[in-house]
């Protein structure tokens, strides 16, 4: 019966079951499934974060001429 053996696999899945049970597992595995998605979320959240903070990045011609002539005054 080595590590492989679909005997031992049962028999292990037997116990973990007789020991926590379908119910906790299941919730185990919804909880899991939830931080997955979380996961998933905040990563593309993130992404959507860097490409608007890479178009608020770009400086149109008519705001750095305004803000140049700002500066001369002021200087």
């Amino acid at each position: 019966m080595g590590i492989g053996s679909m005997w031992h696999w049962l028999i292990v899945l037997a116990i973990v079951l007789l020991l926590f049970g379908g119910g906790k597992i299941s919730g185990l595995m919804g909880d899991f499934a939830k931080g997955i998605k979380a996961f998933k979320k905040g990563m593309k959240d993130e992404e959507d974060d860097e490409k608007d903070s890479s178009a608020s990045n770009r400086t149109i011609e008519g705001e750095a001429t305004s803000k140049q002539k700002d500066r001369e005054t002021v200087a």
